[in-house]
């Protein structure tokens, strides 16, 4: 059987031209990469963002350098919001071809401290903020009859724990792996690809004002932790954000066309070491 991507150009394979794609925590860090690789690629982002200011900035940014962009403000754990964003993200682009569930958060607390509340809010934002963008979003690309691409932000910690204090955070990226698996299974049928990728030892803002401890005491235990976490880099750095964008773009192009239900780690090698 011939592979239907047999005379493709490279070009063509990675060529977005058309495609639309809404970015949930699109403002900065790897969400920001990512709208700026698919971007590149020829796709409208659509960034969605609890940061209104942030993400006006990152479009105007994107805009700056000849993209189609667009944002909303959007907080994916209400899922009043979230219906608003995919009606808005279609009204504003026309249709949606790829979403990026990459909205989260990363509090550590320590099991002794932490309280059901504390626990809920990481599960509604980095898990149930998944899902919910995944059900709406793909009602529409089902309608559009089209197919689609989602890509799912998870973790290393979704298949090993890297820290203390983050039992919650792990739960929600443990969830997130089961929860891409499950989708591309019922939405494959519809010519859905569902993937997730799986960062671990990214440096972003976010990361470094992990660092950054309410005490001298803290601060210093913290920044021991990250360096014993950066010497298990087998490739001996710590990755950036675009190392996560380009393998989104890998994921949401033809290149992957026969990819779904799978992750893809991208860690430095620190998960093996």
């Amino acid at each position: 059987m011939t592979s239907p991507n047999k005379n493709v150009t490279i070009s063509e394979l990675i060529d977005l031209t058309g495609k639309r794609a809404i970015i949930t925590g699109g403002a900065m860090g790897i969400g920001f990469a990512i709208c700026r690789r698919l971007a590149e690629a020829g796709a409208t982002v659509f960034v969605a963002d609890t940061n209104a200011e942030a993400a006006q900035g990152a479009t105007e940014q994107l805009k700056g350098c000849g993209y189609n962009a667009t944002f909303t403000q959007c907080d994916v754990s209400q899922e009043e919001e979230v219906k608003a964003m995919v009606n808005t993200a279609i009204e504003k682009m026309g249709g949606i071809d790829i979403l990026v569930n990459n909205a989260g958060i990363y509090p550590r607390i320590s099991l002794s401290q932490m309280f059901g509340n504390d626990f809920e809010q990481v599960i509604s934002v980095n898990l149930t903020g998944t899902f919910l963008c995944s059900r709406y979003t793909s009602q529409k690309m089902i309608e559009q009859r089209r197919g689609g691409c989602i890509i799912n932000i998870a973790s290393i910690d979704s298949l090993h724990p890297s820290s203390t204090g983050l039992s919650a955070y792990d739960s929600s990226k443990g969830g997130v792996l089961m929860l891409t698996k499950s989708l591309a299974l019922e939405l494959g049928q519809y010519n859905i690809r569902v993937n997730a990728i799986a960062p671990g030892g990214i440096m972003t803002k976010g990361v470094l004002s992990q660092a950054r401890a309410s005490s001298k005491e803290q601060e210093k235990a913290q920044l021991k932790e990250l360096k014993a976490f950066m010497a298990r880099m087998v490739l001996g750095r710590m990755g950036d954000a675009d190392d996560v964008a380009r393998v989104a773009l890998f994921l949401v192009s033809d290149l992957a066309s026969y990819v779904t239900g799978d992750l893809i780690v991208v860690d430095g090698g620190y998960l093996i070491s």
